[in-house]
């Protein structure tokens, strides 16, 4: 456990000795094709050879399918090589060996499912997963031996353009693709738009600084924002920024509404509550910032301990959410000027706007639909705006229509209007469905029937129904219980998700000591047991490294908890993957901030916005289906998001941690595979991201 960390195969992956030429005529390398088509498996057998994330590179050597497709998990994680480097004994071996493997795996798969009964198909699933499992293994060594001494071919790295470039966000793309003006900033996922490559840091990148310092004071070459930007950014966001020679500095105490703490002071004020420090006694925990500007609300109301999820545009220069996190604050790239948001309904206290850009007027209130719909019963809807200003804007008479408009559509929605200060409004929703019934009869806009009141959507067009009321978890705030005890579900509320009260416990636990193992591999290198790195100068408290983490398969949200129980400052970004059971209801009503992902698409956010990547049970969840991308375009998006000197943890499978070690070759991580003494069929695999820096023009 003491040794350093050796780059990916080091110790794991086997090779023959010597490279061997060919020297057979062209009739006989069709003849050995054509014996190499005898042994593959027949129609029949698809189901088995198709269900993993690779193509055996000994099947077919020409080049065409030896490249990594777009379209199935098929691919090679190594380099291709030469079909005349080994001899006809060793072609001869390799057939003999894949025959008898595909015969032992089919019998003992026959023999094992006509011996059981009803009563133990539980065991069976596992005993079928373990052949399959096995099987890989076994075919992957075979293809090792077949490619000889030919080693991994490492990614290249990608062009400069990809600096600060998010993959299914372009605004000049979708235009000339005949998007509307009004969806420019939509997410638009195109086949084929994908690229292997590794994203390169920007010039004069340097390491974040630590939370909390790092909170408010940041790197200008770590962003892509100009001084001019930040000298001409707004009126509310420029006062709260300081260009310096290397670095912004974000003052929460600047003027903004009188400062930040004097405006949350009023927002409390007007929901009738002393002050911000009450929100969380009022059942105020998550809240969605809609164009946060650089985060510096929700940076306030950290220190409240009220989590605050930042979604803005895609933009190219002077983003918003970049810089958010940055500051390592959560945040994500989200547009719903046409579709709906990938998180589930009733699932944030507070949905905030202070001059977001959102013309919540405009189509026809479906935007004010969508923001009710993410928004649990009792919850709260703040508005900033100079379109609410009574002795200013108001008197324009096409401000006034559209300040109508919203005020008219809000009540139609149940929201109640609380007393208005300045430019700001807060309304607060129903918790009582009975209201929707007491409107009058044809009322708009109208409640969504059960088949169109999808609890998750995944970016589907914006919906024209009120949502949300079908669900069983539908319970006002204020009966909700209050953070922290938000995150310990008792079994009445675990009922609602159909999630056992055993289950969640034995996660719980489950979590909490991986976390104690996990940090005591690590904290060598990345935790306060050793704060500072070579030449660095001490830190101040509380030394941490990691502040923004990814969990690409976060289930009941465990892992997050057993973070926050061992007292380490950080933030989860919980992903519910789109081809499992969906979790997230769950995982956002403990508290928690996540979203649904699919993970053959782009993650909403900018290069490296992660110091720490999580992944338990993700390779075995994706082989097992048959998907439209590769393990490759996996661990390259892994490997876009994660900082420089940045670590991932992989928890699977022995079989699938080695095939994760192979590709991790290819990405120039440095790797290290870890076993688990508790379970001998589950490996991790603990990677860091190299910082390469870019020279200068």
């Amino acid at each position: 456990m003491s040794r350093p960390l050796l780059r990916g195969v080091s110790g794991g992956v086997r090779f023959p000795g010597k490279n061997d030429s060919w020297d057979d005529s062209q009739m006989k390398e069709k003849t050995e094709k054509e014996d190499l088509d005898k042994i593959r498996p027949s129609p029949d057998h698809t189901h088995m050879s198709f269900r993993f994330p690779f193509r055996l590179p000994f099947l077919d050597n020409s080049p065409s399918k030896n490249s990594f497709s777009e379209n199935s998990f098929a691919t090679d994680p190594y380099a291709t090589g030469s079909s005349r480097s080994r001899h006809k004994l060793t072609l001869l071996f390799l057939k003999f060996s894949l025959v008898m493997i595909v015969i032992l795996a089919l019998t003992g798969s026959f023999l094992w499912t006509i011996s059981i009964t009803s009563s133990s198909r539980g065991h069976i699933i596992r005993g079928n997963r373990r052949i399959q499992e096995q099987l890989v293994s076994d075919l992957w060594d075979i293809g090792e031996l077949s490619l000889g001494a030919s080693r991994f071919k490492e990614l290249d790295f990608c062009p400069e353009e990809s600096e600060n470039h998010v993959p299914c966000f372009n605004v000049t793309e979708s235009l000339a693709l005949g998007f509307p003006e009004s969806e420019e900033h939509d997410r638009h996922c195109l086949q084929g738009s994908r690229q292997n490559c590794l994203v390169l840091p920007p010039v004069n990148y340097k390491i974040p600084l630590r939370w909390p310092t790092g909170k408010d004071v940041i790197w200008v070459a770590n962003v892509k924002i100009t001084a001019q930007e930040v000298l001409s950014s707004g009126s509310l966001t420029k006062r709260m920024m300081m260009l310096e020679e290397e670095q912004i500095s974000f003052r929460s105490a600047s003027l903004m509404f009188d400062g930040v703490e004097d405006y949350s002071h009023q927002i409390a004020e007007m929901i009738g509550l002393r002050n911000e420090s009450n929100l969380l006694q009022a059942g105020v925990r998550s809240i969605l910032d809609i164009g946060c500007g650089y985060g510096s609300f929700g940076a306030h109301l950290f220190s409240k301990q009220l989590l605050t999820m930042c979604i803005a545009n895609y933009e190219a220069s002077g983003s918003q959410v970049q810089l958010t996190l940055e500051r390592g604050l959560p945040a994500m790239i989200g547009s719903f000027t046409s579709k709906q948001l990938p998180y589930s309904s009733l699932s944030f206290d507070m949905v905030h706007c202070a001059r977001c850009g959102i013309d919540w007027d405009q189509k026809e209130g479906n935007l004010l639909i969508e923001a009710d719909r993410v928004l649990r019963p009792g919850g709260y809807f703040v508005w900033t705006s100079p379109l609410t200003n009574l002795q200013g804007s108001l008197r324009k008479k096409e401000n006034q229509k559209r300040w109508n408009f919203v005020r008219a559509f809000a009540e139609s929605l149940c929201w109640d209007m609380l007393p208005q200060q300045d430019e700001t409004v807060v309304w607060k929703k129903t918790s009582k469905k009975a209201c929707y019934g007491s409107r009058n009869s044809g009322s708009k806009p109208s409640l969504c029937s059960k088949a169109h009141d999808v609890e998750t959507p995944y970016y589907r067009p914006l919906q024209t129904c009120i949502g949300g009321t079908q669900s069983r978890r539908w319970l006002p705030i204020e009966k909700r219980p209050t953070w922290p005890s938000r995150s310990k579900l008792n079994s009445d509320e675990l009922a609602i998700y159909g999630v056992s009260p055993d289950d969640f416990a034995e996660d719980t636990q489950n979590w909490n000591s991986a976390v104690r193992n996990y940090w005591s591999l690590l904290s060598p290198l990345i935790f306060s047991d050793h704060p500072k790195r070579p030449g660095d100068e001490d830190p101040s408290p509380p030394y941490n490294m990691l502040r923004n983490v990814l969990d690409m398969n976060a289930r009941f949200g465990g892992f997050n908890s057993a973070l926050l129980e061992a007292g380490k400052s950080v933030w989860v970004m919980n992903v519910v993957p789109t081809s499992g059971p969906n979790s997230l209801p769950l995982i956002l009503d403990r508290g928690f901030v996540g979203v649904l992902h699919d993970w053959c698409e782009a993650f909403p956010t900018y290069p490296r916005t992660y110091d720490m990547v999580h992944a338990e049970g993700l390779l075995s969840l994706v082989t097992v289906q048959q998907r439209r991308c590769t393990l490759l375009d996996l661990f390259s998006e892994i490997d876009r998001l994660l900082r420089p000197e940045g670590w991932v943890i992989f928890r699977d499978s022995a079989s699938l941690i080695e095939i994760a070690r192979a590709l991790a070759t290819r990405l120039k991580w440095d790797a290290r595979v870890v076993e688990i003494e508790s379970n001998s069929n589950e490996r991790l695999l603990i990677c860091q991201k190299p910082f390469f820096k870019k020279q200068p023009n």
